[in-house]
């Protein structure tokens, strides 16, 4: 699955490289969750505007807590769990001697589960919830009202979903900058690249000297030096197997 060329490029990698790898809703598709830009994808059955936002928090907070009380079950079904491309990320980075990020724009925690360590959550996660007034954060995996009660300052009404909405700055910008600044390969798994800051990561990464690739069902019209396109649970696995080997 992987050419000659790639597989050139990936054996001129130091060992002691750096590796980033950003992942998008499209690594957890086959798990059963459903993406955002998909002709069925969750955008298309409800206005981001209506509940994403924290404008539509403070509008109306049993909508949004309603939404994303829904989406909290669908990850926590029992039948939602780890894919093979989730599995070969955690080995990978269980196997590289260098410098290993991965970040992900989901809010699953599907790489958690599946042992991911070096792990980033750019978006915020959705098994945890803050305080807006006072901070606290906590996994929670029950369903969220409207007017909970903060147990720690005794707010109500501020509890919200750890999420990043849109017009919310995403979280751990800093760390993701040093990364990409440093890295010898940058990978793109299952993500549109549609959204900035995370649209632009390959950029920093090629500016830096570094190997890009992504991994897509199809090309998504990036700058990437070389791309595999299919399944994430064919593909990934594939890669990591090539680069490890190209490696030795």
């Amino acid at each position: 699955m992987i050419d000659a060329s790639l597989r050139r490029q990936l054996a001129a990698l130091r060992p002691d490289a750096g590796i980033v790898i950003l992942t998008g809703a499209g690594i957890s598709r086959e798990s059963g969750l459903h993406t955002f830009r998909d002709a069925d994808g969750i955008w298309r059955q409800v206005r981001l505007d209506e509940v994403a936002t924290p404008q539509a928090f403070a509008r109306d907070p049993a909508r949004v807590q309603g939404f994303y009380n829904a989406r909290r079950r669908a990850v926590l079904d029992p039948a939602v769990q780890p894919n093979e491309a989730h599995r070969a990320l955690v080995r990978l980075e269980q196997a590289w001697t260098g410098p290993f990020l991965l970040v992900t724009q989901n809010v699953d925690d599907l790489h958690d589960r599946a042992g991911s360590d070096r792990l980033l959550h750019m978006h915020g996660e959705l098994l945890k919830i803050r305080c807006g007034a006072c901070g606290r954060m906590e996994r929670y995996e029950n369903d969220l009202a409207a007017d909970a009660i903060c147990p720690d300052c005794g707010a109500r009404g501020t509890l919200r979903p750890h999420i990043v909405w849109f017009g919310e700055m995403p979280l751990h910008l800093a760390a993701i900058g040093d990364a990409l600044s440093d890295c010898g390969l940058f990978l793109s798994i299952g993500t549109s690249g549609q959204v900035y800051p995370a649209a632009g990561f390959a950029t920093e990464a090629r500016m830096a000297g570094a190997l890009t690739v992504e991994i897509n069902l199809e090309p998504t019209g990036g700058l990437f030096d070389a791309g595999l396109y299919g399944p994430a649970t064919l593909t990934v696995p594939a890669f990591v197997d090539g680069l490890l080997e190209a490696a030795r």
